[in-house]
């Protein structure tokens, strides 16, 4: 039970980060409440990931990329953003950007198993399911975790990477920033009568938002956000009475739609930690940053921040350095700092000002959508930050 880092949460983040490393030659443990079952073979859990191009970029790298369908990956070509009852649009496409599309969406699912399928692949990545952590603990020379199952596993590198509500992050003592937004996120999938010509949209309507999100066919990903007192009458609501509603919601742009499958419901709260780093341990994912999907960003900067790690440590194996020193850690979260503060806090902001009900804040709405959509240095900076396309 002796290893080179240890990661706690076999979700993506911890999945991706274990794979970025999987041919430096340390050994990886993960541990996972879940079974491997689950792991092998998640459930469809409703939710739709839209991928930027650094998103894809690191997938290539981790092999996960070429493992997709053409059905697995659906190009988003163009994006609209509407504001209550005015016909106003926002544009967002990629006339004059490149590459052609603004991103793909992937089903969770689908990513988190091809992940797990990677990750196996690697004898240096022991992966232990069926088991919590107990109790962490860190000083000079290693990191110690506690199983329930009466184990104990020690490591240079301890990693936690288990959830926005992450309990090793609490072990480690480490504080974070919660926004409960009293709200609710309904998702769901419907077939639809007219094609969606590969168009995302989002609806700040008042009361709720509707995003709309191109799948494969006439197949679109359907993300409400309710107050959380709506939950209960929208997960209720028979399928024909739920299908008149979206339909109605969305203007009949996509004619008669469908509900195919189960609504799936998922509190809004978003988490910052205070810091990302401590003596020999560090967070990833949503352990480190969990978002409001609103930017439909949380995943990716999840696979970033993980990148990022990954690239340190494989710079100090190759030099034949230690992989856990303060200096190291604190380069990891300089650079993930500057990605992710203004993003969660920018984020939260857009929630704020598009769920004020309150004139001003209805006018405000109004001339921001505007002033975006007229200026164009404005708008290739906000199609850049959503799209995240690399230089190579």
């Amino acid at each position: 039970m002796n290893y080179d880092i240890a990661v706690v949460g076999a979700g993506p983040a911890g999945l991706s980060f274990a794979r970025s490393l999987a041919d430096t030659g340390l050994r990886i443990a993960l541990i996972e409440k879940q079974s491997e079952l689950a792991l092998a073979e998640p459930e469809f859990d409703g939710r739709d990931i839209a991928l930027t191009h650094l998103s894809v970029r690191i997938l290539e790298d981790l092999g996960v990329w070429a493992r997709l369908t053409d059905d697995d990956r659906s190009p988003i070509e163009a994006a609209r953003v509407l504001d209550g009852q005015s016909p106003y649009v926002m544009n967002i496409d990629t006339k004059g950007g490149k590459p052609g599309v603004l991103g793909y969406l992937v089903s969770n699912h689908i990513l988190r198993r091809l992940l797990f399928v990677e990750a196996r692949r690697f004898d240096n990545i022991g992966i232990h399911t069926d088991v919590a952590v107990t109790s962490v603990t860190t000083d000079a020379a290693r990191a110690l975790v506690s199983l329930s199952d009466g184990r104990r596993m020690e490591s240079r590198l301890l990693i936690a990477a288990d959830s926005r509500f992450s309990e090793t992050r609490r072990m480690l003592g480490i504080s974070a920033s919660m926004y409960d937004f009293g709200r609710v996120c309904i998702v769901c999938r419907m077939e639809h009568e007219h094609a969606h010509e590969r168009i995302a949209y989002e609806c700040f309507q008042y009361g709720r938002t509707l995003a709309v999100l191109p799948l494969t066919g006439k197949c679109c990903s359907i993300v409400v956000t309710a107050p959380m007192s709506d939950k209960d009458s929208i997960m209720s609501m028979d399928a024909d009475r739920f299908n008149a509603d979206i339909q109605a919601r969305f203007g009949h742009r996509y004619g008669d739609m469908r509900l195919v499958g189960r609504r799936h419901a998922y509190p809004l709260v978003a988490v910052h930690a205070s810091k990302f780093v401590t003596r020999r341990a560090a967070l990833l994912g949503d352990a480190a940053v969990g978002m409001h999907p609103v930017t439909a960003h949380g995943f990716n900067l999840g696979l970033s921040g993980q990148n990022l790690l990954a690239g340190e440590i494989r710079n100090a194996v190759a030099r034949a350095a230690a992989i856990s020193t303060g200096s190291l850690l604190q380069r990891y979260e300089r650079r993930h700092m500057r990605s992710t503060r203004p993003m969660f806090h920018g984020t939260n902001e857009i929630v704020r000002l598009f769920t004020d009900e309150r004139p001003l804040a209805k006018l405000a709405r109004t001339l921001t959508l505007r002033v975006a959509n007229r200026l164009p240095p404005i708008k290739r900076a906000i199609r850049n930050r959503l799209t995240e396309i690399p230089l190579r």
